[in-house]
């Protein structure tokens, strides 16, 4: 197969990507998906149902579960055992959401109170757990052992990856190199596991699937490096969060990094005493957000996010290209330049 590259970037005139080519793409499996999610969710408790619903109908993009449909597309696959695992991924993401929320004791999540200000944090930490719990049930109704390795490591890489944000946080020491590899356990993980079990089911070589464990892989840095850029340079109407909890939670994101190693000894004081949580207000936000422009911290997040986001893209430059190549290349994309 040719390896020839898409390239990232686009002239002014083209108008600005978007999910739509992999919404349409993946349209049909999402029907099959969404049915299986809506079933799984349920129980006889009906907390069970109410707390998950809350979440998985709040409008998330389904990014995660898209990828396998996505990938499973680029693939040729003919079959259906990817719509099951397509939504035991979603089940994973949904309850680490669920536990993030608790830990963070976030107040709102996509728009909307977080599910545990509503019903508490040992009712959502529990209704993670059965999730976690539908993920695994689905995993192992498919009967690949090599599917349930990949998955269920990726869900042990995740919380290592949430531990090791949690041991981070408030140290204002953190560097780099570290933020990366705590991004890449904690969300893209998640994002090389859903695409790489396409090629699983596919039956694809070595080569097919570690390209769809590539793309994934750098497209779940790109999108965290734009969440946390986002963090501070949009609103909450925007973002369907609070702005600026990542600053108040004294999260070391590469925004803070950056602007951090470039600032002046006054500006390291201030960020070693916003860090620890001495510095929290509006009023800290807004000088936060003014030394971070000060040094284009955001727009240095975003230009990181753009080259992981390439290396995504080239990643599946091995499959022809088609309408799924195309649409999971503007996937890549979109992941950058969006707003929310």
């Amino acid at each position: 197969m040719s390896a020839d590259i898409i390239p990232l970037k686009r002239r002014d005139e083209e108008p600005a990507p978007t999910l739509e080519p992999m919404l349409q793409l993946t349209a049909s499996g999402m029907n099959s998906v969404n049915s299986v999610i809506l079933d799984r969710m349920q129980s006889e408790i009906p907390l069970i149902p109410a707390l998950a619903g809350h979440l998985i109908s709040g409008g998330g993009k389904r990014l995660r579960p898209m990828l396998t449909l996505a990938g499973a597309e680029l693939v040729g696959y003919q079959g259906t055992r990817h719509h099951k695992l397509a939504a035991a991924v979603e089940f994973i993401h949904t309850a680490t959401l669920l536990h993030d929320d608790v830990v963070d004791g976030s107040e709102m999540r996509r728009g909307k109170a977080a599910a545990n200000i509503i019903y508490g944090n040992p009712a959502t930490v529990l209704v993670g757990d059965f999730l976690f719990s539908r993920a695994f049930e689905l995993m192992t109704e498919d009967g690949s052992l090599k599917v349930l390795k990949i998955l269920s490591n990726a869900s042990a890489v995740i919380a290592e990856g949430e531990v090791a944000q949690l041991s981070a946080q408030r140290k204002i020491e953190t560097s780099e190199d570290r933020y990366l590899e705590i991004i890449g356990a904690k969300t893209a993980a998640l994002f090389a596991a859903a695409s790489r079990i396409a090629a699983v089911v596919a039956e694809c070589d070595d080569r097919q699937e570690r390209a769809l464990d590539d793309y994934g892989r750098n497209l779940g840095v790109a999108f965290q490096l734009v969440d946390d850029a986002i963090d501070y340079d949009s609103d909450a109407a925007q973002m369907g969060k609070d702005q600026g909890d990542d600053f108040r939670e004294g999260k070391m994101t590469l925004p803070v990094i950056l602007a951090y190693a470039r600032g002046s000894e006054e500006e390291r004081s201030f960020w070693k005493a916003a860090i620890m949580g001495h510095r929290s207000s509006d009023q800290d936000l807004a000088h936060a957000i003014a030394l971070i422009g000060r040094h284009n911290a955001v727009e240095d997040t975003r230009a990181r996010a753009r080259h992981f986001a390439q290396r995504a893209i080239d990643a599946i430059s091995i499959f022809p290209d088609g309408k799924a190549r195309q649409a999971m290349a503007e996937a890549a994309m979109f992941a950058v330049a969006r707003g929310y």
